[in-house]
């Protein structure tokens, strides 16, 4: 996961983390989001429903006011088949292993990344931003989920299958011009 995909609006779900409140040994917290934040991703996304949302994040402080944050959603939602409109339900497990850095050390390695562009290397993503000196856990839940959601979904088992037919020689734009040659010619 990279970057953030929700929408310029209020995020559906929020758990803010206070930087300064996380102790040395750092925190676990396990999230579930309601009926009305499950309602709201699912409007964000463009989803039929989204049945559950659990999420668990063991957040810890590195070295350099860095934070990691490791853990994994578990969602069920409700999207309907691109192949037989038929609603369907998916479960989605998305694994998330994130650093976060000031705002003004992820500009400065943003712009060394882009200096580096030129060079043929994989160079690795900078970290997050750390807003306001707060993680958002909610965001990134969603965010985690948004990303792992098939844009796509098919029922199990069902395959699109195009109909082949050959074309008929005399279906064509121009077979009524055809007949009007043949006709003028047999005059």
């Amino acid at each position: 996961m990279s970057r953030p995909i929700t929408g310029p609006g209020p995020d559906p779900w929020r758990v803010p983390v206070v930087i300064a409140q996380i102790p040395d040994t750092g925190l676990h917290r396990k999230l579930e989001a309601s009926a009305a934040e499950r309602q709201a991703m699912a409007e964000t996304a463009g989803l039929r429903e989204v049945l559950s949302v659990q999420a668990a994040f063991d957040v810890v402080p590195k070295s350099g006011n860095r934070i990691q944050v490791t853990g994994h959603v578990h969602a069920r939602i409700g999207q309907i088949c691109v192949v037989t409109l038929d609603p369907i339900e998916s479960e989605i497990k998305e694994e998330v292993d994130l650093i976060f850095a000031p705002e003004a050390e992820v500009r400065r390695l943003a712009d060394l990344m882009e200096e580096g562009q030129n060079d043929k290397e994989h160079v690795a993503d900078p970290p997050e931003a750390i807003v306001n000196g707060i993680i958002d856990l909610g965001r990134l839940a969603t965010d985690a989920l948004f990303l792992a959601i098939d844009p796509y979904p098919r029922k199990p088992g069902v395959v699109f299958e195009v109909e082949a037919t050959a074309p008929d020689p005399e279906d064509h734009p121009f077979a009524v011009l055809k007949a009007l040659q043949d006709k003028k010619k047999d005059k």
